[in-house]
Order: C-alpha cells, then sequence, then structure tokens
C-alpha cells in the first residue's frame, strides 16, 4: 500500500485533518512525506497504530505534551504512564465528587433544630498527645472543644510550631459564628489562614521547604461534623460495632496502591511510605478533603496521627474505640498502645461522642 492522503489517513486514524495538521505542527504526528509543490500531507500505513494510540490518548484526556513523551515510551513503559495518568484523573475526580457532594449535602441539609421532634446532639471529647519513646521532640498537635476536633503532625525543623499555628488558625471557629449557607467558605477560609501561618513559620526556618503539617480536622455543627483533611493523620468512625476509616491517605505509598502499582501489605514496609503528597507548606498541594457526616447518637470519632495508625493494628484501634467507653481513657490506651509498640513517632488522637443532650 502507497502513502495516504491526509484525509484517507484522518478516516481511518479516527482524527480529523484539523488534528493531523496541528500533530504535524507541534512534532507530535510527522507526514512521511509533504508534497514539495501542493504542501499536501502524505501518511504511511505504518503510521496507523502511532495515530490511533494519539487518538485514543486524546479521548481519555492526557495532554499533548505527556501524549508526546508516552510515544517515546516501549510498550510497557507507556502502558504504566497511562495507568498512572488514569489513576490521577480518578484521584481528581474523586476530589470533585467530594466536593459536589459537600455541596449537595450543605444546599440541601435542613436543620434538625427545626423539627419539634427532633432531639439535640452534642459532643464529648478528649486529646492527648505523645513524643513516643524515640523522638526527641513532639512535632504533633492535638486539640478537642466543644465545636473543634483537630489533629496535626509537624515535619521538618519547625514542625511543632508548625502544626500548632494550623491549628491556632482554625480555634477561632470555637467561638465564631457561622452564618447561613457559609459553612463551605468559612472552612476554605481557616485552610487558606492555616497555610499561610504555617508559610510564615517555614520562612522562618533554615529549610523552609522541609517545614510543614498535616492537617486533620472535624467541625461539630450541631448534628453534622464537617471535616477537612489534608495528609496522613486519619478519621475513624465507630458506628453500629463497626469501624470506618472516612479519609484518604495523601501519600506516595497510598498513590501507587491506587494505581495498583503496590498491594496494601506491601506498604507497610515500604520505604517511603511517610512521604507526603499533599500537606500544608511552601511549595506542597494544600487542596483539602472536605465532606459532610451526618451525625447519630452514639457515633463515636478517632482523630489520629500516623503515630498511632501505622504501629497500632485496626482490630485493636476497634477494640479500644467499642470497649473502653470514657474519650479520656481511650486516648491514654491508644497512646500506650502506640508506645508499647515501640513508639517509634510522635502520636496523637482525638476521640469524640456523640450523644443526646439532656433536655
Amino acid at each position: 500500500m502507497g502513502l495516504l492522503t491526509i484525509g484517507a489517513f484522518a478516516k481511518a486514524s479516527r482524527l480529523s485533518p484539523k488534528a493531523l495538521r496541528l500533530y504535524d505542527e507541534l512534532g507530535l504526528l510527522t507526514p512521511a512525506r509533504v508534497d514539495p509543490v501542493t504542501g499536501y500531507r502524505l501518511y504511511a500505513p505504518e503510521q496507523l497504530d502511532q495515530a490511533r494510540l494519539v487518538a485514543c490518548l486524546r479521548r481519555l484526556g492526557m495532554p499533548l505534551a505527556r501524549i508526546q513523551h508516552v510515544r517515546t515510551l516501549n510498550a510497557v513503559a507507556a502502558a504504566q504512564e497511562v495507568r498512572a495518568f488514569w489513576a490521577q484523573v480518578e484521584a481528581d475526580t474523586a476530589a470533585r465528587r467530594d466536593l459536589a457532594t459537600f455541596l449537595i449535602d450543605h444546599l440541601s441539609w435542613k436543620d434538625p433544630a427545626m423539627s419539634p421532634t427532633a432531639k439535640s446532639l452534642g459532643i464529648r471529647y478528649a486529646a492527648l498527645s505523645d513524643t513516643g519513646l524515640v523522638r526527641e521532640s513532639n512535632q504533633d498537635t492535638a486539640y478537642a472543644g466543644p465545636r473543634l476536633l483537630a489533629v496535626a503532625d509537624g515535619c521538618g525543623s519547625q514542625g511543632a510550631p508548625a502544626s500548632a499555628a494550623a491549628i491556632d488558625a482554625l480555634k477561632r471557629l470555637e467561638t465564631a459564628g457561622i452564618p447561613a449557607g457559609s459553612l463551605l467558605n468559612v472552612l476554605e477560609d481557616v485552610v487558606e489562614q492555616a497555610k499561610r501561618a504555617v508559610c510564615d513559620i517555614a520562612g522562618s526556618s533554615s529549610s523552609p521547604e522541609d517545614t510543614g503539617t498535616t492537617l486533620t480536622a472535624m467541625l461539630w455543627t450541631g448534628s453534622q461534623l464537617a471535616l477537612v483533611h489534608i495528609g496522613d493523620s486519619r478519621v475513624y468512625l465507630l458506628r453500629d460495632g463497626e469501624l470506618f476509616q472516612i479519609t484518604h491517605d495523601h501519600t506516595m505509598v497510598q498513590s501507587m496502591i491506587d494505581e495498583g502499582r503496590l498491594d496494601p501489605e506491601e506498604a507497610a514496609s515500604h520505604p517511603q511510605r511517610s512521604l507526603l503528597v499533599r500537606a500544608l507548606g511552601q511549595g506542597a498541594d494544600t487542596t483539602p478533603d472536605m465532606r459532610l457526616h451526618d451525625a447519630q447518637r452514639e457515633d463515636r470519632y478517632l482523630l489520629c496521627s500516623d503515630g498511632l495508625s501505622t504501629v497500632v493494628p485496626t482490630q485493636d484501634i476497634h477494640r479500644v474505640l467499642s470497649e473502653i467507653s470514657e474519650p479520656e481513657q481511650a486516648v491514654r490506651e491508644f497512646i500506650a498502645l502506640a508506645n508499647n509498640s515501640g513508639g517509634p513517632d510522635n502520636v496523637s488522637c482525638v476521640v469524640a461522642d456523640v450523644l443526646e443532650l439532656q433536655q
């Protein structure tokens, strides 16, 4: 078979002539020959596989520059690159889905306090932070109050003041009223304030790029808990005897699990298991996960730094939350379990119970 005209090649490759001309100009798909008199682009039949690959990648939404890179790879490496790209697309979609869910829940929520049969709910809580048995200082900060529950895990030379500054930025939520319909704006504002506070701390350190913190917080609104989450601290919910992890770790290892490149069992011993892909700090991706949780009587929430979740098995977390009724005693037991497991990291936790208020 001889060379194909641009029209015939476009039809065979499912790319438009306009797209083919653009890809030629960008060096992405160069014709086999250009007629010196007419300027017509002519393509070889063996270019069809590459053209169809480009067409498929464009339908996936892959940027042209990344497609150019994929074309330089062998088949195995190209497949890995497409897998990684699609995992990122799914992660971005999940983040947008969470935001859409947040908005739908927030906009459609009706205050149960308006119902004459509704029962008022409140929370009882306790927070505790410990240096552990290996680290020289504690870079974690834990806080629990009538409206705000929060854990932050600092890193770098100024990790301790960074985690404290992040939570201090949120503490105004304890006393500041939130106008009806403004919850999303309020949460975005306090996250931005926390980011600026951490960046101010980082700017005063000798290695500002290494200073940052995770931030995982829940704001009690009277019948709902609004979650803000950045990093690898976690929130667990015990409801009706079942334990649920309701946050997603923002770590390199978790991204590899999401992409199918790593099994969860391998993640526990991976050398990069603590490498964050989102955090509060200079140059970091500070996009938070945000969602609303309808609270139910007898719900129990645990917020913890990775100093607990990486060394204490999930079944022990479930046991403590199920068997120890007082939040103060529960947080002390969690600290003891982490230290009995070697205490390799700072450990912080907050336990909060949803209960019916006495009228």
